[in-house]
């Protein structure tokens, strides 16, 4: 079997106790401060949205290594300057993909994260992104070679649907024995989860391991 994919996840951080993480498949990570300092360990999530979206991702594609890098802290905001000290920072780790389930709508920053997106994209990292929120484009997830994802609540959360030439897939995270769907966790976050989910597992599959970085925009088409 290829050596397991490295996703990058951007987030919170990952609770490694959770009963839906694997603490087996996590790679040692950083936090990265919002003046885009990075120091090495600082991955325990207090807020939860990493750990789902890590779940989420690990559920899609059970054969994958995740690398958790935190620049979300006290709250769900982090800077400009702490996403693209991010991104490089995974680039650098040579992981093979980056989830990035958030974005900005502000287009001041467009430039810098453009330069960062082509950094990966040189480096053979697929990046995958929240295009949209609310119908507002998101920074980087809009931009030219990354994977933007954007909602559609009737999409089962085992695929995506390719419109326009834009990835649509479902916004809920993995469920939770006992909780309502409703009262779980919900959004773009996770719809960007599951592709990137779906994207590994498909990527994990090819016996080639050298043809993986050849999917970039167009990831190929997913598997129920």
């Amino acid at each position: 079997m290829p050596d397991p994919l490295r996703i990058a996840i951007i987030d919170s951080g990952v609770h490694p106790d959770h009963p839906h993480i694997d603490a087996a498949r996590l790679l040692p990570g950083c936090a990265v401060a919002r003046d885009g300092c990075v120091s090495k360990g600082d991955t325990l999530d207090s807020l939860g949205h990493g750990t789902a979206v890590t779940a989420a991702i690990m559920e899609q594609a059970p054969d994958t290594l995740c690398l958790p890098i935190r620049v979300f802290h006290e709250a769900l905001r982090a800077s400009a300057r702490a996403l693209v000290s991010a991104i490089e920072r995974a680039v650098e780790a040579r992981v093979d993909m980056i989830n990035l389930s958030l974005g900005t709508v502000n287009p001041a920053h467009s430039e810098a994260f453009a330069a960062a997106v082509a950094r990966a994209e040189a480096a053979g990292v697929l990046i995958v992104a929240a295009r949209d929120v609310d119908g507002q484009l998101c920074f980087p997830g809009s931009l030219d070679g990354v994977v933007g994802v954007s909602l559609d609540w009737d999409c089962p959360r085992e695929t995506y649907v390719e419109r326009g030439g834009i990835i649509h897939a479902s916004g809920h995270p993995r469920p939770i024995p006992g909780v309502e769907q409703r009262r779980n966790l919900y959004g773009v976050s996770f719809a960007v989860a599951n592709v990137s989910g779906i994207i590994a597992r498909a990527r994990q599959a090819m016996p080639n391991p050298a043809t993986r970085s050849t999917i970039q925009k167009q990831p190929i088409a997913p598997t129920a």
